[in-house]
């Protein structure tokens, strides 16, 4: 029975995983870390481990095949793996968004950045990084320099494993998104925000979006952090919650949109993406606004179908092309 390259690679890591799991008493989710460096390194970099243990793992690295992989190859193998790990460990910020959802929003940006070829993206919650460098993959016919910036160190060790084996240029910073970001602006931003309140109001009382009463949500302000280091004219594609406009707190992300930027889009996404009503999402896309640049004749609006029934879809789409070649 031949293997498929995805399931050799994932096989590969989970098997060196398990061994550097126990040998290193470690969590699943941290020897996959430790596993992904070794393989891109070409060395078994822990110096504790016995030299029989070392044999083990480089016979394991070496039935690889990773050179003769494709970036999205590895980036699922790498992601089954992680997604393992953490049906292992409870921590609600390790979840990953669903691989459709990436998809799309990879046919988006290249729909909306059409013509561009150098880009500069940010993810300021960026995560295991699975969501950024499946964009990545899909935007493979322009040059991308990305920044991604996530305060949990295991989760941004994984992303610059996902993008070192995928040979993607990543800038990471391992801090609070909602601190200083000393970063240059960016033209797309793409972001599955944390949803949620922030807990520090220090912090929180430097944004326009800052709560007038108790803590303020985080998903707020991770959007005017955003568009704070957006170039004037670029783009920003968020997943938020389906009631971002109905809290207590909209009116003021009303006016704050009115002053920043244009609402390019949003597109409510399946229910058979999320578990409950209450985590459902859509994204919402927006505009920095600049001198030269006018809203869109209209809001790209749509209830999004099943992204398993192929022919909705390609209507929805057809749709969307529409749209595209009415305003842009």
């Amino acid at each position: 029975m031949t293997v498929s390259p995805i399931e050799n690679l994932f096989n590969t890591l989970d098997d060196t995983a398990l061994v550097l799991q126990e040998e290193l008493s470690c969590t699943y989710l941290e020897a996959i870390a430790e596993s992904g460096e070794n393989l891109f390194h070409g060395n078994i970099l822990q110096d504790e481990l016995t030299e029989l243990t070392k044999k083990r793992l480089q016979k394991k690295y070496s039935d690889a095949g990773l050179d003769s992989m494709e970036k999205e190859q590895i980036r699922k193998a790498l992601q089954l793996a992680i997604l393992k790990g953490m049906k292992e460990s409870s921590q609600p910020n390790h979840q990953m968004t669903p691989d459709a959802i990436g998809m799309f929003l990879s046919y988006l940006t290249g729909k909306f950045t059409k013509g561009s070829q150098d880009l500069r993206l940010l993810d300021p919650a960026i995560g295991t990084g699975n969501l950024l460098t499946t964009v990545l993959n899909g935007l493979s016919d322009k040059k991308v320099a990305s920044v991604g910036v996530d305060v949990d160190d295991l989760l941004i060790k994984l992303a610059y494993i996902g993008a070192n084996l995928q040979k993607h240029p990543l800038e990471l910073f391992n801090q609070d998104s909602l601190e200083p970001l000393f970063i240059d602006p960016v033209d797309l931003v793409i972001s599955d925000l944390p949803v949620g309140y922030y807990p520090n109001d220090l912090r929180a009382a430097d944004y326009e979006l800052q709560s007038d009463k108790g803590h303020s949500y985080s998903h707020h302000l991770f959007i005017e952090q955003s568009v704070k280091h957006t170039k004037p004219g670029g783009y920003l594609f968020f997943l938020v919650p389906n009631h971002l406009f109905e809290s207590e707190e909209a009116k003021k992300l009303h006016g704050y949109f009115k002053e920043h930027v244009y609402i390019q889009g949003l597109l409510q996404l399946p229910m058979s993406l999320f578990k409950n009503e209450q985590s459902a999402k859509s994204i919402l896309i927006l505009q920095k606004k600049k001198e030269d640049v006018k809203p869109p004749k209209e809001v790209l609006m749509a209830n999004m179908p099943s992204l398993s029934n192929p022919k909705a879809m390609e209507n929805m789409l057809a749709k969307m092309d529409q749209w595209f070649t009415e305003n842009k």
